[in-house]
């Protein structure tokens, strides 16, 4: 054996097997992976849901004006009006609708429980002037609308949704913070008696589409406070009956109910609108017609700039156009269950659900009129259709999903992080107190140095 100079043998290294070669993952897989880590990585960023709620509502809202302006310019000129009579109405109330977000995104959560009541009864009575001779306006057969004066016209139950919801949730907040819940009695009263008020004063002027809004707001609440599915079935199993009870005794709600999936007008044309408005995006291919250039909104399709404006959308702007919309709206949606799974606060998590379970169902609801899986309930698409009373209530609930997303722990401190680069002198703090530049300096270099580490 081999001594070494040391007088002691050499250590005897183990011999290295050669190890089995893996195969190389192919290139696509690996893009795809990192593409999943870095989309993954953007939903958990704390301001995700922030992002998402303001993008996806201003592009909805700013994509409604066009296509407002487009689908109405024929139904102003058969009305003796200027072709931009609907977009200027519409683009006003967008504009005092701004004003109401940036509001309700700066109010305290405080401030939003202590106007639940005030707002819940201004409410109430608005949708009982309604019935008042002189004052109600009936439009399409429904008495839902108070006259402001020359061809303004308000819908006080667009309003109610929105306090419902504030009220509710600050109803069932303050009951789980004495646990109070867990009785049945608690959970249903006086949530479900004063709903039924609302739901009768919207039924007297026969607005069935606006009911039914409505108590799914209230199942929405239910199923957030935690219903036993006993309670939860048999609320549902009474608003079913009640609801095939309205519509049996109503011969147009039984004319809506059997244009589901028709593809012919009928018989006396019952089922000429929804016809039309599949004509429409049948008729719109992949890219469709082109911006102004539907053929339907030349009289063909009723309420073209309202309940239908998702038909001529997709005529002009094609199954791309319409997809977009979709995502918009899926967007939205997700972030504000995102924004009412995550809070610690009750209130946030009931008035964050509420509304985002309004708009939801809302826009299931018209999109599933527009594309004959539903029968036609007369309500707009939010933030997308022309009506200014639909308009401003659900801009306000939109910032209050914004203040919410605000809120989050995660999100207050990345936007506490962000300081304004310029408007601050260099020796002088957020107090007015002079620093030393060294100090300034020192940390200057320590972020430097962090930087060029790899922290970021």
């Amino acid at each position: 054996m081999p001594v070494s100079h040391t007088g002691r043998p050499p250590v005897q290294r183990a011999v290295r097997r050669p190890s089995a070669a893996r195969p190389p993952r192919p290139a696509r897989e690996n893009a795809l992976r990192r593409l999943h880590t870095r989309l993954r990585r953007a939903w958990d960023r704390p301001l995700t849901a922030y992002y998402l709620i303001l993008g996806s509502s201003l592009l909805i809202t700013v994509l409604g004006l066009v296509m407002v302006y487009s689908a109405s310019q024929i139904t102003a000129l058969q009305l003796s009006l200027p072709g931009s009579y609907f977009f200027r109405k519409q683009f006003l109330a967008a504009l005092i609708g701004a004003g109401l977000l940036a509001a309700a995104m700066r109010m305290p959560v405080k401030l939003h429980r202590a106007l639940a009541y005030p707002f819940l009864a201004v409410a109430v009575c608005l949708m009982a002037l309604v019935q008042v001779p002189g004052i109600g306006v009936a439009v399409n057969g429904n008495q839902n609308w108070i006259s402001l004066g020359g061809s303004f016209l308000v819908q006080p139950s667009e309003f109610g949704k929105l306090a419902l919801i504030l009220w509710g949730a600050d109803l069932l907040a303050r009951k789980e913070d004495r646990n109070l819940l867990a009785q049945w009695k608690h959970m249903l009263v006086p949530l479900v008696p004063a709903t039924f008020l609302l739901l009768g004063l919207i039924m007297i002027g026969s607005d069935m589409g606006t009911a039914v809004i409505l108590a799914v707001i209230l199942f929405g609440l239910l199923w957030l406070a935690g219903a036993p599915t006993r309670l939860f079935a048999g609320v549902l199993a009474v608003a079913a009956l009640v609801s095939a009870y309205l519509i049996k005794t109503s011969s147009n709600r039984m004319d809506r109910m059997s244009c589901i999936g028709a593809t012919d007008p009928g018989p006396q044309d019952i089922c000429w609108q929804a016809v039309h408005g599949l004509y429409a995006l049948a008729s719109g291919g992949l890219f469709g017609s082109g911006l102004g250039a539907s053929v339907e909104k030349w009289g063909q399709l009723p309420e073209a700039h309202t309940d239908f404006i998702f038909a001529i959308t997709g005529e002009e702007l094609g199954l791309m156009g319409t997809l977009s919309v979709l995502a918009l709206f899926a967007a939205l949606g997700y972030a504000g269950i995102r924004v009412a799974g995550r809070t610690e606060d009750p209130f946030v998590r009931y008035a964050a659900g509420g509304v985002t379970t309004w708009i939801m169902a809302q826009t299931v609801i018209n999109l599933g009129a527009v594309l004959g899986l539903l029968p036609i309930a007369g309500v707009p698409l939010p933030l997308f259709s022309y009506g200014g009373s639909a308009l401003l209530p659900t801009m306000f609930a939109i910032g209050l999903l914004i203040a919410f997303a605000r809120e989050e722990p995660g999100a207050r401190a990345a936007l506490a992080l962000r300081q304004p680069r310029f408007g601050r002198k260099r020796g002088t703090g957020g107090t007015g107190s002079k620093r030393n530049p060294r100090s300034w300096n020192t940390m200057r270099r320590r972020a430097s140095a962090a930087r060029s580490s790899g922290e970021r």
